[in-house]
């Protein structure tokens, strides 16, 4: 079975020296575990690939780690997409059967993140970009970031939208008031990136983004970011009559917007998305290197499916959307 993951990652030197030195200095000193990763995000060669073989993974689509660019200033953020965009484009460039890539944009300056992406589109054949949450605190249902979502939609390539900390006047007030660590934990991958995610995304649904750009596509990772568990309720509670939308909320939860595991090899939460969107929106993910390949490969191989829907999950709803 062939088979498509999207949410994995890298880190290029300048990133590393740059707005991820903080995040990734932290994870080197953590332990084995973090040393270990921290080397697996530079390595997007050979090392990676024979990885990829011994697990079972014949695609990697990439994006450089999160928390990417997005709170730096404007400057540095032009400045290290171009470093980390080119550093990927030769990486594709030397396993092109093996790996895709996600453009990192300098959302900060939204003309020049547009141009950014239909280069790297058009020019290096990127599968389109991944943006890690908010940019200080503004969503991309902000009309200023519009010429970024107007791009994409007229180069036809998705946006991922991939989790990051909460602002931290949110942190403070929502995750505030326990140890450090655990407020570290509470306001990132325990429970502050999922619903942090689920908030912008909902933000962009009702800010009327798709109404705006209605082919507009968007992804997001962890099997919904518990979206789908409250699909219904807010379908029932955001009625048109109060949205002014065009459609109702669920409409463009299973038009607009596809969902991939991302780590989440959670059986039930599974079953729920699958129940809510249906096959043809769920793509395979691992979130390597922080979640093990094999251990993702074996969970998809164990789910409860058909083998026509496992292959649509696995590979062939990936290749239709990214045209891989």
């Amino acid at each position: 079975m062939r088979t498509i993951t999207l949410e994995e990652h890298f880190a290029s030197p300048g990133f590393l020296a740059g707005p991820g030195k903080e995040f990734t200095e932290r994870l080197r000193n953590s332990g084995p575990r973090g040393a270990k990763i921290y080397e697996q995000l530079q390595d997007i060669g050979d090392k990676r690939v024979a990885e990829m073989d011994a697990a079972g993974i014949d695609v990697q689509v990439l994006s450089l780690n999160s928390p990417g660019i997005e709170q730096a200033e404007a400057a540095e953020q032009i400045a290290i997409a171009r470093e980390s965009n080119d550093f990927l484009a030769e990486a594709v460039k030397k396993h092109p059967k093996r790996f895709a890539g996600f453009a990192c944009l300098p959302v900060a300056a939204p003309d020049q993140a547009a141009e950014e992406l239909e280069r790297r589109v058009r020019q290096q054949g990127f599968k389109g970009t991944l943006i890690n949450g908010h940019t200080r605190g503004r969503y991309l249902d902000d009309k200023f970031f519009w010429p970024i979502l107007e791009r994409a939609e007229a180069l036809n390539v998705p946006i991922y939208l991939h989790p990051t900390i909460p602002p931290k006047a949110v942190v403070d007030a929502s995750f505030g008031g326990f140890s450090p660590p655990v407020t570290a934990v509470f306001a990132s991958s325990g429970w502050g990136w999922h619903i942090e995610t689920a908030v912008h995304l909902l933000r962009m649904i009702l800010g009327g983004v798709f109404d705006r750009y209605p082919k507009l596509q968007v992804a997001i990772g962890h099997l919904g970011e518990g979206i789908p568990f409250m699909l219904p309720r807010l379908n029932k509670n955001f009625p048109i009559e109060l949205t002014k939308l065009q459609r109702p909320v669920g409409a463009y939860l299973r038009e607009n917007v596809h969902y991939t595991f991302g780590g989440f090899n959670f059986p039930a939460t599974f079953l729920d998305l699958l129940l809510e969107v249906g096959a043809g929106r769920i793509m395979f993910s691992v979130d390597y290197p922080f979640v093990s390949m094999a251990e993702a490969r074996t969970f998809l191989q164990q789910l409860s499916l058909g083998e026509q829907d496992r292959d649509r999950i696995a590979h062939s709803n990936a290749e239709k959307l990214f045209r891989l």
